[in-house]
């Protein structure tokens, strides 16, 4: 019980949604997506609405990116799909920086 604390959201503005179809483990639609941060063919890592994105498999490509809708479309053979919390975004970010110097 709430004892003298009154719940109330500090942000007026709603968070946007975000949606994940899979679609046969060989298409991918994501929206909400704010930013690819990298990709190649094992590996996506997208900046969402909801937070850091990755996407692992084989032979993945994009298919689409329509950035004024925030929409990402991923073709290949998915094996997984993970949010990350932040210690593992900040790791996730560092190791792909690392890799693109």
């Amino acid at each position: 019980m709430n004892k003298g604390y009154q719940v109330t959201s500090s942000n007026t503005n709603p968070v946007a949604d975000q949606d994940v179809i899979l679609r046969g483990r060989r298409m991918l639609d994501i929206s909400g997506v704010k930013q690819v941060e990298s990709f190649d063919n094992e590996e996506f890592l997208l900046e969402t609405v909801m937070g850091f994105l990755t996407i692992r498999g084989q032979n993945l490509q994009m298919k689409n990116l329509d950035v004024e809708k925030g929409i990402v479309s991923i073709k290949g053979k998915i094996y997984e799909i993970a949010y990350l919390d932040e210690q593992q975004s900040e790791k996730a970010k560092g190791l792909f920086s690392k890799l693109f110097k």
